[in-house]
């Protein structure tokens, strides 16, 4: 709900309210009230003005007060709420009127200097009450005016604006001041302060000048008012010394009587100026200054992890192009003193602060602040270390065979250089290096002898080198006779299987030389643990294993090579069998039976291969032990480990509206759960974690559930011990004074016997209030107590009090605290009701007993309520016979306190009696009348009288709060019959009837009658007459030119100006004026096309005149 406009008079109280939905809201909302459009008022608290705040957990509405108490004139004024969360802002504007309370015309000389002789609303019991109270004279010696001087501490605070503050502050507080009050112009606007000079000496053109500065939000607009002494004056505005010429509705000139009006609408920077308004001679000066509105952060800054020495760059874009912002590190502004670190950029609406090399000094939380809000992020800088997720292997290729050396490191951007030996190795048609992402690779193509050497890889920037050999397998074929049986030629031959590592991915490639005449057929198969076999080999394998027949085979030769597609190659010779298969899966993985075959003989070899990956990606990461700024993250190994043991894990985290992920840790973590820290309170984050092995990196597991660093609230303050009695103690606390992020979700009550740790809880549950009572606790126990604030993040640390508390009743002497205001008649109007607390002490509760005029109360209509601190009397609507004498009466056993209360139910009173005219003479009549005979209870106050003439019957008031029982009327018309009536007045107002005579009273006419003169009506109509015509001219172009002549006629004549026949009244160009005849055409700068022949045409009722020039506009030479 939004605070709306309000009506108060001088010397009263106002509150106005705005209430907020918190139900979406992690935070309490910030709220802001300003007077007029800068003064805030936070600054402004005291006796006369308070801000209030409050929260209901039922509606989770936030409720904001501002209240107004003694208002005075100056407190009239418009007024702003504003209020903000971390991405909304909203405001609302309202007014407050002030009402006198007493007119002009009914200032009293002596009441400006009367002391009020009672404090409360007491009534006047004397029909001189004029005379009532003491004359302060000293006033008079104080100063000589008839208005009462005010303390200037106690009125209300006047509105104030920029020009002000600027002008009473020191000069170190006009920067902060600027960014605060959105002035972009700052040495502009005070150097225009600077060379303002005031003049003081009386104008004789203005009655009221323009004030010495004004100010006004963009895109609104301004009115300039000026007061001038003769009406028929004509002003010109000018802007920075330049007219200011009517252009659409940019601006607006205003003529109503005196006061002559700019309006600027649609304000911008642009109209950030001085202003002058110019009457003849004189000319008054003003400036005003535009301010932007607030500058809203729309897009905020994303946390950053870099290495050092990585560049840095952080952006956030706010609502506005070109506005002003603040960067902050740690809470200490970044100025431009140190921009050899720091560059500030800006594109629009978007800010950058880069930092080109970070260091390990540079990491902290960054902020960026502008008029309306913050934005907030994080920057972590860790050293630089490499991690190696694949070394290089030692390699034994064949001639011609292809040789590939690869290495996978944690930065892809690093670059590297390859050794040989310890050279450099320089790349040619034959040797090819590649960098793709963090994959080194160097490539031999056709390996000779004389590349068997050792290979290094050495990051550059890094202490570090990867080294390994590569052995060149030479094949030697001895010369044997034909029919040669099948042979096949390994390093290791034997039946054991030999194990061959390769990555998945990697190219697998299985070189077989084998040797035979006639040259042997060459059978590859796999042997597949499961399943059944899907292609029968060509020929059986004698030496294969039992569980060969649930085998997958492969056959292939030379003609069947041809046919094959897919990743499968196989390739073979006379002296060789090459079996490939490109990028090496998972399903590749297992036994490989290669058979040579041919008439004499057969051989068989077993080749066992191992495809190793990386890790599958973890399960999504669980959050635990969520604090202020940490929490503990927990997962699981991942399904699969990739064939390698998981040598670590790196943990991620991000916020949940961004898309950057940060790295947590560089050195591999080997448990299954971290403690993340450095987090922001009251920001949502989530989770994802790798595994790593030898091979490399995992994929990243799935994102946690969001979690938000919650802590626990501090201790309550201020915990007292209120009341006790046999088996109770009332205890009351204050909030603590750090909630957090997390808000207040309640608090929890426990007590302990002294000298024992176990702690009972009060209630179960928790409570929002800030005060308890402790039940049905053991009589004269002694008890330790204590208080926790609990919200999301868990219980806080409890406050105790200090001393134990001893359960027991304390007798106290009953005693009633009769308000000031309930100690003197109480007085009420019929219909009101009646609500009269009387607050009471007494241990244990006391007896409350309620009587009127001795006796016992009795009825519906009067109700008491009772509690443990007050009784209250209650009248729903009062009528005068609740009038009387209340006694309450309180009692403990034989101790009593008494008191009387005077209640007094007044009500209008009765007209009049027996009105009737007394005499009648001339003009006048007199009137008497007798006192009402029910006065409502109350003394009567005065009389109104009226009168009415009996043709309109019309009542109009002669005499009003007149004291007496008689009035002479007077001022009455000759001739006429009136009417008379009387209203009798009480405090409550007038009586709802009046006395009114019965017959008319007429006021005689005299004798003699008047017969005014007769005049002959005279015609003064006249036609048209020029009596000074158009005079030829010759002017030079670009200077204003003016045409003037004379004209006479009755009734005024119509004027029409031409220029060669066409009627200049529509053109924007020509301005034509009418003073007492004379008749002015004024041309703006002309110009040659100007030239021609201007005529005047007066026409009326009675004919029409014209007269004509011609116009020269020469153009300088």
């Amino acid at each position: 709900m939004r605070p709306q406009d309000g009506e108060v008079t001088v010397g009263g109280s106002i509150t106005f309210s705005a209430r907020v939905a918190g139900a979406s809201l992690l935070k309490p909302p910030t709220i802001r009230w300003f007077k007029g459009k800068w003064v805030d008022l936070s600054s402004k608290v005291g006796q006369h003005l308070q801000l209030h705040d409050s929260y209901d957990r039922a509606s989770k509405v936030y409720l904001f007060e501002l209240h107004i108490t003694d208002a005075q004139a100056s407190s009239a004024g418009g007024y702003r709420c504003e209020v903000s969360t971390k991405d909304k802002f909203d405001s609302c504007n309202f007014n407050l009127t002030v009402h006198e309370a007493i007119g002009p015309g009914d200032l009293d000389l002596r009441s400006a200097f009367r002391r009020t002789s009672l404090a409360g609303g007491g009534r006047r019991t004397s029909d001189s009450h004029e005379d009532t109270g003491t004359l302060d004279f000293s006033s008079l010696l104080k100063k000589s005016s008839f208005r009462t001087p005010r303390d200037p501490k106690l009125e209300a605070p006047a509105e104030e604006d920029v020009w002000e503050i600027l002008r009473q502050a020191p000069p170190s507080e006009y920067e902060r001041i600027a960014f605060q009050h959105g002035v972009t112009d700052l040495r502009g606007m005070l150097r225009r302060l600077k060379g303002m000079k005031r003049d003081e000496r009386k104008s004789t053109a203005f009655q009221k000048k323009l004030q010495p500065a004004y100010q006004v939000s963009k895109g609104h607009k301004i009115r300039l008012t000026v007061e001038l002494a003769d009406p028929d004056a004509e002003v010109k505005w000018l802007k920075n010394g330049q007219e200011i010429q009517m252009s659409g509705s940019k601006y607006i000139f205003e003529s109503v009587g005196t006061k002559r009006t700019l309006t600027i609408s649609q304000c911008s920077l642009a109209d950030d100026a001085a202003y002058q308004c110019v009457v003849g001679g004189e000319k008054c000066s003003t400036e005003l200054f535009v301010k932007e509105p607030p500058v809203l952060i729309t897009r905020a800054l994303e946390d950053q992890l870099v290495m050092v020495g990585q560049r840095v760059e952080f952006e956030c874009e706010v609502s506005e192009e070109g506005a002003q912002v603040k960067w902050l590190k740690d809470g200490v502004e970044l100025t431009r003193e140190e921009t050899f670190k720091y560059r500030f950029k800006k594109d629009g609406r978007r800010h950058h602060l880069i930092i080109n090399e970070a260091t390990l000094e540079d990491a902290g939380h960054y902020a960026l602040r502008t008029s309306g809000g913050q934005a907030l992020a994080e920057l972590i800088v860790q050293e630089k270390k490499l991690e190696v997720y694949q070394s290089i292997a030692d390699l034994a290729v064949g001639a011609k065979d292809q040789a590939v050396f690869k290495c996978e490191v944690s930065d892809e951007n690093v670059r590297g250089m390859w050794l040989k030996n310890g050279k450099e190795l320089v790349p040619d048609s034959r040797i090819k290096v590649s960098h793709i992402g963090r994959v080194h690779k160097l490539t031999i193509d056709d390996v000779t002898p004389e590349d068997e050497a050792d290979y290094s890889f050495v990051p550059e920037g890094f202490a570090c080198n990867l080294s390994a050999k590569l052995h060149f397998m030479e094949v030697k074929i001895d010369f044997v006779p034909r029919q040669e049986p099948p042979k096949i030629h390994l390093d290791c031959p034997g039946r054991t299987p030999d194990t061959i590592v390769v990555v998945a991915g990697n190219k697998l490639r299985l070189d077989v030389p084998i040797s035979g005449d006639p040259a042997p057929t060459v059978i590859w198969q796999k042997t597949i643990t499961q399943g059944k076999k899907k292609k029968a080999p060509a020929q059986p394998a004698p030496d294969a294993p039992e569980d060969a027949g649930a085998s997958d085979e492969w056959v292939f030769d030379k003609k069947l090579l041809c046919e094959t597609e897919g990743r499968v190659h196989v390739e073979t010779t006379k002296d060789r069998s090459i079996f490939t298969v490109e990028g090496a899966e998972k399903e590749d993985e297992g036994v490989y039976i290669v058979t040579v075959k041919n008439p004499v003989g057969e051989d068989q070899v077993n080749l066992t291969v191992k495809v190793i990956d990386v890790p599958d990606a973890p399960a999504a990461p669980k959050i635990s032990n969520v604090g202020e700024d940490s929490c503990t993250v927990q997962w699981e190994p991942p399904a699969y480990d990739g064939g390698q043991p998981v040598l670590g894990y790196i943990l991620e985290r991000k916020k949940k509206k961004s898309y950057r992920w940060m790295r947590l840790n560089f050195d591999l973590l080997r448990e299954l759960s971290h403690e993340a820290t450095r987090m922001i309170e009251g920001v949502a984050y989530e989770m994802r974690v790798y595994a790593v092995n030898a091979v490399g990196m995992s994929r990243p597991s799935p994102a946690s559930q969001p979690f938000m660093p919650i802590g626990p609230p501090g201790e309550p303050t201020h915990l007292a011990v209120e009341d006790v009695s046999d088996t109770t103690v009332s205890l009351k606390w204050r909030p603590p004074e750090r909630v957090g992020a997390g808000g207040l979700d309640g608090y929890s009550v426990e007590y302990c016997q002294e000298g024992c740790s176990e702690w009972v809880a009060a209630l179960q549950g928790l409570t929002e209030r800030t005060a308890m009572l402790v039940k049905d606790l053991p009589t004269r126990a002694r008890l330790l107590f204590r208080v926790r604030a609990h919200n999301v993040a868990g219980p806080g640390a409890p406050v105790t009090i200090k001393e134990p508390v001893t359960v027991q009743e304390i007798l106290q002497r009953p005693r009633l605290q009769l308000p000031r205001h309930l100690r003197q008649t109480i007085q009420k109007k019929v219909g009101e009701p009646v609500n009269l607390l009387i607050p009471f002490q007494g241990k244990p509760r006391p007896q409350v007993t309620w009587t009127k005029e001795g006796q016992p109360l009795a009825g519906e209509e009067v109700s008491i309520r009772n509690s443990p601190t007050d009784t209250i009397l209650f009248i729903r609507a009062a009528q005068r016979m609740h009038s009387g004498t209340y006694q309450v009466t309180v009692r403990i056993e034989n101790m009593e306190d008494k008191a009387t209360l005077v209640l007094q139910i007044v009500d209008k009173p009765s007209p009049p009696q027996d009105i009737r005219v007394t005499e009648a003479w001339g003009f006048n009549v007199a009137l008497e009348w007798k006192p009402p005979q029910d006065d409502g209870n109350t003394e009567i106050w005065g009389y109104t009288v009226q009168k009415a003439d009996k043709k309109t019957m019309e009542w109009f008031t002669v005499l009003e709060h007149y004291r007496r029982t008689h009035c002479v009327v007077s001022e009455l018309i000759i001739g006429n019959g009136y009417y008379f009536r009387v209203f009798s007045h009480n405090m409550v107002g007038p009586s709802d009837r009046a006395a009114t005579t019965k017959e008319p009273v007429f006021i005689p006419r005299p004798g003699i009658t008047y017969e005014p003169p007769k005049y002959k009506a005279l015609d003064f109509s006249e036609a048209p007459s020029f009596t000074h015509p158009l005079a030829n001219r010759s002017v030079i172009a670009g200077y204003n030119t003016v045409l003037c002549c004379a004209v006479r006629g009755s009734p005024k004549p119509k004027i029409s100006w031409f220029k060669n026949g066409l009627d200049l009244g529509e053109d924007a160009r020509f301005r034509m004026f009418s003073k007492q005849g004379v008749l002015t055409l004024e041309i703006r700068k002309p110009c040659p096309f100007d030239g021609g022949v201007y005529v005047c045409r007066a026409t009326n009722l009675q004919g029409e005149a014209q007269c004509e020039c011609r116009l020269e506009v020469r153009v300088p030479q």
